[in-house]
């Protein structure tokens, strides 16, 4: 071997290994920040002018002098809207207490954007927590249908996969969903493993593609397939008129394999 050959084999290899170094620097930086996007509404300070509520979810103020009643923001509400101000796409942030499903949810015009973009916009391989375009807000869709990447460092949605467990379901059977204008608790009825199925296979339950009821039969056969895949008998149903969240994200048990958790808000 001359010499030229091998200082062109010296510079492929080392350059080789630089790139590498430098992916792993990034997947190392990724898994850094998706853990601490967890944390972002407790690094926001509010203006002390900001009328702040320590309250808990969902709850009213009373008019002292009648009996009209009106909506009141909670600090986490408030705290939202102060990050919505370095990304009009986040939308809400999503929380399932005591896992690491604790992020803000996104929602632009193209699905494919999020899926490998952090809240800043950043490219990131974790992604962000985001919710499906074709959801909308004015009139509300029937089903907030919500994707999150299956991450081998336990981030963001890596956690439904627990709730194969009942006693994990048991001890985790609440989604907390805020937005600017409410805090939600939803509660989960069904948990299932499916997969994206082919184009040409016949009565499968592409739980991926509902949004929004067409009719009341369209929800029931969509609770229904729900309710018959899931795992366990969770011993809740959801009725027509109610508001529906599903979360998908990767499994790994077939090939395109998905696991999904479905869940209805939680009216008082």
């Amino acid at each position: 071997m001359n010499t030229k050959i091998r200082k062109i084999l010296n510079i492929f290899f080392i350059t080789l290994i630089v790139v590498s170094l430098l992916y792993i620097v990034k997947i190392y930086y990724d898994i850094y920040t998706s853990h601490k996007e967890s944390n972002l509404l407790n690094e926001i300070t509010l203006d002390n002018s900001l009328p702040t509520n320590n309250i808990e979810p969902n709850s009213i103020m009373q008019d002292s002098e009648n009996t009209n009643t009106e909506n009141v923001k909670t600090e986490k509400m408030l705290k939202l809207e102060e990050l919505q101000k370095e990304n009009q796409d986040i939308v809400a942030w999503i929380e399932i207490e005591n896992t690491n499903i604790n992020y803000p949810v996104l929602q632009c015009e193209d699905n494919d954007f999020y899926i490998n973009h952090n809240y800043k916009k950043d490219y990131s391989v974790s992604g962000a927590i985001f919710l499906d375009k074709a959801y909308s807000w004015n009139p509300p869709s029937t089903n907030l249908l919500i994707y999150g990447h299956n991450m081998i460092n336990n981030t963001m949605f890596t956690n439904l996969l627990n709730y194969r467990s009942q006693d994990y379901y048991n001890a985790h059977p609440n989604i907390q969903f805020t937005t600017t204008e409410e805090d939600a608790t939803y509660r989960i009825f069904s948990v299932f493993p499916s997969r994206t199925y082919y184009q040409y296979e016949q009565n499968v339950f592409r739980y991926y593609f509902f949004v929004n009821a067409k009719d009341e039969q369209d929800f029931n056969n969509f609770v229904s397939n729900a309710k018959k895949s899931s795992l366990y008998d969770t011993g809740i149903t959801a009725e027509y008129g109610d508001s529906l969240m599903t979360l998908s994200t990767c499994a790994y048990h077939t090939e395109n394999g998905k696991f999904a958790v479905v869940a209805k808000k939680i009216v008082d």
